[in-house]
């Protein structure tokens, strides 16, 4: 959770991280939050989403009791307590005033707008059982992850027959 972008050009560390008692805030419930929650709902027992509307996998997920959420907009209050937030929302100058905030507070955040604004960036994941493998271009090439992502599942997914 740096505030300098000094060391921006570096690769990034993939970190594995137990997320099962982590209290994590999405802010906007489109179509971005939406799928990051359905890769992240198997780690984490406590999401949040906070928006006043939601794509209907949130909303499901929040009838289901698998998800909270607050039909509201954004309160600065949303942040207390969590451990990790991610801005994903339409309004770019929102997203920018989350990440400023959490970081004022020391929270990990990922902004979905705009990645100077990232603490940590969203990895492609393949789950196959117990393995869990996490692909990122270091926040420059979604398509190229996505790609390695897709041939990796791929080669699991020839290994079980």
């Amino acid at each position: 959770m740096s505030e300098s972008n000094e060391n921006r050009d570096r690769p990034w560390f993939p970190l594995y991280v137990d997320l099962s008692e982590r209290d994590i805030l999405f802010v906007g419930g489109g179509s971005i939050a939406a799928r990051r929650i359905a890769v992240l709902q198997p780690f984490a027992e406590h999401i949040t989403v906070v928006s006043p509307e939601a794509e209907e996998s949130i909303r499901n997920l929040a009838d289901a009791g698998s998800v909270v959420w607050i039909r509201r907009r954004f309160e600065e209050k949303d942040l207390e307590g969590r451990d990790i937030v991610f801005a994903a929302t339409a309004d770019k100058e929102l997203n920018r005033q989350i990440a400023d905030l959490c970081r004022k507070k020391q929270i990990c955040v990922n902004a979905s707008s705009d990645k100077e604004l990232c603490d940590f960036y969203f990895p492609g994941i393949v789950r196959q059982g117990e393995t869990v493998i996490g692909v990122n271009a270091s926040g420059r090439d979604h398509r190229r992850a996505k790609a390695v992502r897709q041939r990796i599942q791929k080669v699991l997914t020839e290994e079980e027959v």
